[in-house]
């Protein structure tokens, strides 16, 4: 069973739980005040786990399930077997945290902000294959074709610009830094990776 299925299927378990328990939804979502008073450092990383309703937790899942068995086996061919098993684990759940930092300075002394979702890391997952295949054909809800890279610059812009200027209970800055960590990461552990990027993106290679 690849590392995909078992982070999807952990997650799906515990939003799950947390769905028809208030009580572990609370203590698991990510609330900088109580990170930063109470030093409940864990909810940087549980927060993950948890999501606000179902259209929410299948979204991510779906997004994660697409691209992350892709992503797992570029790690595999670069680094072995189970060293890219172990590596692409660590990435995506250092991610979630890495995701969740941005808020939690800003926010550790506002007791009523709070925040949930496997956003950030799955966001790092999927700019992990944009980095490898730049101009992949992906499709907006199976309807609106776009090359990778002009999907994933728009994400980033826009992600950028809501988390300054949006006030709808999204961590547009969890999906704007968990994008840019994946990339930064896998470049630093596979330097080449960027003058593959660079190779592919001008010659517009899909693969």
């Amino acid at each position: 069973m690849s590392v995909t299925i078992v982070l999807v299927l952990v997650t799906f378990l515990i939003s799950y739980r947390a769905f028809n328990n208030p009580r572990v939804f609370h203590a698991l979502k990510h609330h900088p005040y109580s990170e930063h008073r109470n030093r409940e450092h864990y909810r940087l990383l549980s927060s993950g786990f948890v999501h606000g309703s179902w259209i929410h937790l299948l979204i991510n899942l779906f997004v994660l399930y697409q691209f992350g068995p892709i992503v797992e086996r570029i790690y595999e061919n670069a680094f072995g077997v189970l060293p890219g098993r172990v590596l692409f684990t660590a990435i995506y759940l250092l991610t979630i945290i890495v995701a969740d930092l941005p808020t939690f300075w800003k926010h550790k002394d506002n007791p009523s902000y709070a925040a949930i979702g496997a956003s950030g890391a799955v966001s790092g997952v999927v700019f992990i294959y944009i980095l490898y295949f730049p101009w992949a054909m992906l499709s907006l809800y199976g309807i609106l074709p776009f090359p990778a890279i002009v999907g994933g610059i728009a994400y980033l812009v826009y992600s950028s610009w809501a988390s300054k200027n949006r006030n709808d209970n999204i961590d547009h800055s969890a999906h704007f830094y968990g994008a840019l960590f994946g990339i930064s990461v896998t470049i630093a552990l596979k330097p080449s990776i960027a003058l593959l990027f660079a190779e592919r993106f001008i010659n517009g290679l899909p693969f």
